[in-house]
């Protein structure tokens, strides 16, 4: 009798200590503005091969670039009782009203990608590139192989000026135009993000500008269809392409001569430190309110050295 209150009681102990280890732990949840984009599917893998290497479990929602949508996600999600968030947002300006209702319910957030409306503090970090430099860098780059090519007049296919990380590539591009002698005689914002888009709006822009001699890509799909476009036209080479993000297809593309160079920015690695930070929150520990990744230029005689791997393998998923 007693052998078998002893075996009772073990199993007991044994399913208490299962419930108190489910209750132990914690989920992240991961917000993309859209899942139709390749840019932010490998935040997502970032984010979760973070919460798994961390015991975390994770859930993620499409916000459908959607503001109303973002912060219908926002409430799910705390409905559903998770611990943590991570966020792209559909854009800076759609923050404060989601950042003011997580504050209330206590829950962790960190950006990926795209930074929370300046001015805000009440979040926990916002992993992005370092945008203001990179536009300074990228611009002093575009600017050099437009003299290469014979001109100073530069043209540039723009992320929407309504987030933040936009507004520093082109205060830093501008900076660098102007102090290394070019012209910025054209921006074109995009609306979707697509390649399509992209390639309709280099055609435009090259009809307007016949002298312009390089543009800037200010995302991944600008680089590719303006290498699109040139080749359409028979001017690959002739115009120079630079580009910032970084794809298989755009390291392609530059080993073709199609894009001169590519400023990589670090989506899995932004959804990994990302998830860093909200679970150091969770345990207390001190956290990084702005992270600032380096964007490293790479150029086709440099893509397959060990250093470029190594960037690389934080742009995009690896298998």
């Amino acid at each position: 009798m007693i052998f078998k209150k002893a075996i009772l009681a073990a199993s007991l102990l044994a399913v208490a200590t299962g419930m108190a280890h489910a209750e132990d732990k914690k989920t992240v949840a991961y917000i993309a503005p859209s899942l139709d984009i390749d840019y932010w599917q490998w935040v997502a893998r970032g984010v979760q091969q973070k919460a798994e290497e961390l015991g975390m479990e994770y859930v993620e929602y499409t916000s459908e670039n959607s503001p109303a949508k973002q912060m219908d996600n926002a409430r799910v999600a705390v409905t559903r009782g998770v611990d943590a968030i991570v966020i792209g947002p559909v854009s800076s300006t759609s923050t404060p009203p989601f950042l003011n209702y997580l504050e209330k319910e206590g829950i962790p957030v960190a950006f990926t990608g795209i930074g929370p409306q300046p001015g805000l503090t009440n979040y926990t970090s916002a992993v992005t590139a370092n945008n203001y430099e990179t536009g300074i860098a990228q611009g002093k780059f575009t600017c050099e192989l437009a003299k290469e090519r014979g001109g100073n007049k530069v043209g540039m296919l723009s992320l929407p000026q309504d987030r933040e990380n936009a507004q520093k590539y082109l205060k830093g591009a501008e900076e660098a135009f102007a102090d290394n002698g070019c012209e910025l005689v054209q921006m074109l914002e995009t609306k979707g993000l697509t390649i399509n888009e992209a390639v309709t709006q280099a055609n435009d822009l090259l009809t307007a500008n016949p002298d312009v001699k390089a543009i800037y890509g200010m995302y991944d799909q600008a680089g590719t269809g303006a290498a699109k476009a040139l080749e359409t036209r028979g001017m690959t080479g002739q115009v120079a392409v630079t580009v910032a993000d970084g794809s298989p297809t755009t390291i392609q593309l530059m080993k073709d001569g199609a894009i001169q160079g590519i400023f990589f920015q670090e989506a899995v690695g932004q959804g990994i430190d990302a998830t860093e930070q909200v679970y150091k929150s969770l345990n207390g520990e001190e956290t990084t309110q702005d992270m600032a990744l380096l964007m490293p230029l790479v150029t086709a005689d440099k893509i397959d050295s060990d250093e470029a791997k190594a960037v690389i393998a934080r742009v995009f998923p690896q298998d």
